[in-house]
C-alpha cells in the first residue's frame, strides 16, 4: 500500500483552496457569477427554460446544475424548467450515428431551445467541438448563451453573452470552481423568485 497518500491530499486540497483564493482576488468570477445569475433569473421570471450542456465531468456538472433548478437548492419551492442535454442516451446516439457526434447537442437545441432560453455549455477547454456548436445553435434561435470555461474560453468566448471563467488550467479544478459557482447561481436565483423560509 503506498504511504504517500496523505501528502498527495494535502497538496491537492492546498490546489483547491489556492485556485479559489485566486477567483477571490479579482472582481472577474464574481462578477460573472452574479451576472449569470442575474440572466437566470430574468430568464426564468419570463417564462423560459435554462440548457445546459457539456462532456466527461462537465455532463456531470451540466445534470447536477439542472438537478438543482428542477429539483430544489435551499428550500422547497416550485420546480424551475431546466435541462442538461447529455441524459438522452437514444437522442444522443441518434445524432452521433446519424449526424456525429460534434452535433449531439447542437441538434438538441434547434429542436428545444426558444428565443429567450438560456443554453449553457460548459468546456474547461472552452473548445469542445459540440459545446461550441451547441453556442453557434442557440444563437440561430435567439437563445441567451453562457459559457462555463477555464481560464482561457478560446472558441467558446466570443459565441458566449456572459463568460464564467475558472482561474486556472486544471480541468478538476476547472470543474470544481464550476460547481461552487454553479451553487452560488442556484441559491441566488432560487432566492429571487421565491420566498425562502422564515424571510
Amino acid at each position: 500500500m503506498p504511504d504517500d497518500f496523505n501528502p498527495r491530499v494535502t497538496q491537492y486540497l492546498t490546489q483547491s483552496r489556492d485556485v479559489l483564493d485566486r477567483a477571490l482576488s479579482g472582481p472577474e468570477l464574481a462578477h460573472a457569477t452574479a451576472e449569470i445569475a442575474r440572466l437566470w433569473t430574468e430568464r426564468l421570471a419570463a417564462g423560459r427554460k435554462i440548457l445546459l450542456c457539456g462532456n466527461g465531468g462537465s455532463a456531470g456538472d451540466a445534470q447536477h446544475l439542472a438537478g438543482e433548478l428542477l429539483c430544489r437548492f435551499r428550500f422547497d419551492r416550485a420546480p424551475l424548467p431546466a435541462l442538461a442535454l447529455t441524459v438522452d442516451s437514444s437522442v444522443i446516439t441518434a445524432i452521433g450515428n446519424d449526424y456525429g457526434y460534434d452535433q449531439v447537442f447542437s441538434r438538441q437545441v434547434l429542436g428545444l431551445a426558444t428565443a429567450g432560453d438560456v443554453v449553457v455549455g460548459l468546456s474547461t477547454s472552452g473548445r469542445s467541438p459540440n459545446v461550441v456548436k451547441a453556442l453557434q445553435a442557440a444563437r440561430e434561435r435567439g437563445a441567451a448563451t453562457v459559457a462555463f470555461t477555464g481560464e482561457d474560453p478560446r472558441d467558446l468566448g466570443p459565441l458566449a453573452d456572459l463568460v464564467l471563467r475558472a482561474p486556472s488550467a486544471s480541468t478538476p479544478l476547472i470543474q470544481q470552481v464550476h460547481m461552487v459557482c454553479g451553487h452560488i447561481i442556484c441559491e441566488l436565483v432560487e432566492a429571487a423568485l421565491f420566498q425562502p423560509p422564515g424571510a
